[in-house]
């Protein structure tokens, strides 16, 4: 038998500051293989045409649907309404800017942050149009696409404690993303320009390891992992003048199975 179900969903427009956030209730009727995200597309099409969300690609791929689901970040169109009560309550994910109902502006966010981590890669070699493509042995190449999987949903960044409190902390995504460069062997940045970019609180030391972005990532990265692998190296790093040279580099290397230049 189908459920009625209960959506609530956090209603505000900040072009109308006279009028308060609210909470507004819709009943729709429930079908098998029913998303989130089929149901929102019902409340806007048979209900409330100005209810505001996101989405494009409907495949949890392009990462706009991500909103707070009955107090947890994800994503509508991943989102079974059979794995959920039939109360359900929406809210839009808390730290980015906030464009209505459940519609945030992850872009600035994402934007401001690759800029600050100086998101892309640092060569001094001149580019050649003309120069056959740079090798790399084919496990580095698919650890590489392991963190280049992200579609930057900002669920770990709605999660994250640290991120609620402070608005500096550049989040599990973006240290995901560092990461992705210090493994490439066609980066030459080196440890110590790693350190300045996030070897502060802002950065690796800001995370409190409450695990809330690895648990709600809906690609699965191993956001953790990573971040405890940059922490290290740069931990190490900060005291490679005391330990010896062999420690150093023993600790520097542990869990990256590539050698960096």
């Amino acid at each position: 038998m189908s459920r009625k179900l209960h959506i609530e969903v956090f209603r505000y427009n900040p072009a109308i500051p006279d009028i308060k956030p609210y909470m507004q209730s819709f009943y729709i009727t429930e079908f098998d293989s029913m998303t989130l995200f089929i149901a929102l597309n019902i409340i806007r099409d048979e209900h409330d045409p100005s209810l505001q969300f996101d989405f494009c690609c409907r495949a949890g791929i392009c990462g706009s649907c991500g909103m707070v689901i009955n107090g947890r970040p994800a994503l509508a169109c991943h989102t079974q309404t059979r794995d959920l009560p039939d109360h359900i309550v929406l809210h839009p994910l808390p730290v980015f800017k906030l464009v209505g109902d459940l519609s945030v502006d992850t872009g600035i966010w994402f934007r401001d942050v690759g800029t600050r981590i100086e998101s892309w890669i640092h060569s001094s070699k001149e580019f050649d149009p003309n120069t056959e493509e740079t090798r790399m042995e084919n496990q580095l190449a698919n650890e590489i696409f392991e963190l280049d999987r992200c579609i930057e949903c900002g669920c770990c960044v709605a999660a994250c404690g640290t991120a609620r409190m402070r608005e500096n902390f550049i989040g599990a995504t973006s240290i995901n993303r560092i990461a992705r460069f210090y493994m490439d062997p066609r980066d030459d940045r080196s440890e110590d320009d790693y350190y300045d970019l996030i070897g502060n609180d802002a950065g690796v030391f800001g995370c409190m390891g409450l695990l809330a972005c690895e648990d709600v990532c809906p690609k699965k990265i191993p956001l953790q992992d990573q971040l405890g692998i940059m922490r290290r190296m740069l931990a190490v790093n900060s005291v490679k003048g005391i330990l010896p040279a062999s420690v150093v580099k023993k600790l520097q290397h542990k869990g990256c199975c590539h050698e960096k230049h």
